[in-house]
């Protein structure tokens, strides 16, 4: 699987030049004024894995496939977007059909580039977002709290357990927190509270946009962002979507010895990548051979019937088991051969817990 993150901000934050960057793309038009982008646009991008890489050669693969994930650029927020301000509160429904918020924030000052509130605050411009997606989540919520909670009177267990849990995210939104603190006190609830697809639940990756010369380290407008972030249980990450711009309009064996020269071990591409990994717990697996060598994402805790079901349904239907080597035995080993016969293949079932950087062989019947 991969993961479907929404990228949001105010206008002119960088949003649509980070997507451009990121998805090496001009699919979403830049410009300096508000508004820029109406329909959101969606970009598919290969995750880079040099694992992969190393994987391929060893298996002496004809074709080297990357897992994908999708990046949507929705429409800048502007304050009272939930009450239909600026270009009204459709987009709260984009944002909505997303797994994660990646949420662009200005920390760079340039007179030459307008601000919407014509000043750089990243956290204000935060809290203008948040708060927008705050009330949209408390007019949905305080209907059906009250509902699920009149049901419940009847002896409806799962009315109560809706009304419990929603109950808590009403309380969290009240105080001015986001729905994503709520702590579901069994599986049924946690069920409840992901159908509910509240806006304020969903991870928050917070995108750190700099000035070129403030990549590395940012700036104490990002530390700021980072304090946020750690004190609400979001991520943080720091780009320059000036330099992956230019990084894109350059070939592709020039790029490591751009960003060495600047001082950066990777690209905002594989930083915002990593944190939405650690945010929505995904992990890799990956299959080899004289024809592909391939990278599956995976939800981290899958068991290998789900894993199988990343590759085909069918494979998660019919699972029997799986040929498993770890990646460091299959790099240490030259590959499938040589851990087979060191005894480091494994064959596992299916209550086996993937690992990440497993490389696997499913074996099925349907």
């Amino acid at each position: 699987m991969g993961f479907r993150c929404g990228i949001v901000g105010l206008p002119n934050v960088g949003k649509s030049t980070l997507f451009n960057a990121l998805t090496e793309t001009q699919a979403a038009q830049a410009a300096n004024y508000p508004f820029c982008t109406i329909e959101p646009n969606v970009g598919q991008v290969s995750v880079p894995d040099e694992r992969l890489d190393k994987i391929a050669a060893i298996a002496e693969s004809a074709k080297v496939i990357p897992t994908q994930l999708s990046f949507v650029d929705i429409a800048g927020l502007v304050k009272g977007a939930s009450a239909g301000e600026g270009l009204g509160n459709q987009f709260l429904g984009n944002i909505r059909e997303v797994d994660a918020i990646v949420h662009v924030l200005r920390c760079f000052e340039d007179d030459d580039i307008q601000h919407v509130a014509n000043k750089v605050d990243p956290i204000a411009d935060a809290e203008v977002v948040e708060t927008e997606l705050m009330l949209s989540d408390l007019e949905s919520l305080e209907k059906r709290v009250e509902n699920a909670s009149r049901r419940a009177t009847s002896g409806d267990k799962e009315a109560k357990a809706l009304a419990s849990v929603l109950g808590q995210a009403l309380d969290l939104l009240k105080d001015g927190k986001p729905a994503r603190l709520t702590e579901p006190k069994d599986d049924e609830e946690q069920r409840l509270f992901d159908n509910a697809q509240l806006l304020t639940a969903k991870p928050v990756l917070y995108v750190c946009n700099v000035a070129e010369d403030e990549a590395g380290e940012g700036n104490d407008l990002s530390a700021k962002v980072f304090e946020k972030a750690a004190g609400e249980g979001a991520q943080a990450v720091i780009v320059s979507a000036a330099i992956e711009a230019e990084l894109i309009a350059m070939p592709e064996e020039d790029r490591a010895e751009y960003l060495e020269a600047l001082g950066l071990e990777e690209s905002g591409l594989a930083r915002v990548i990593r944190a939405g990994y650690t945010l929505l717990g995904l992990q890799t697996f990956f299959t080899a051979g004289p024809k592909e060598s391939r990278a599956w994402t995976f939800p981290a805790g899958a068991k290998a019937p789900q894993a199988a079901g990343e590759i085909h349904t069918d494979f998660e239907k019919g699972f029997i088991r799986a040929e498993t080597i770890a990646y460091d035995d299959y790099i240490a080993l030259d590959g499938e051969a040589g851990a087979k016969e060191a005894g480091k293949m494994r064959q596992e079932g299916k209550d086996y817990d993937v690992q990440d950087g497993d490389i696997m062989l499913f074996k099925f019947n349907v």
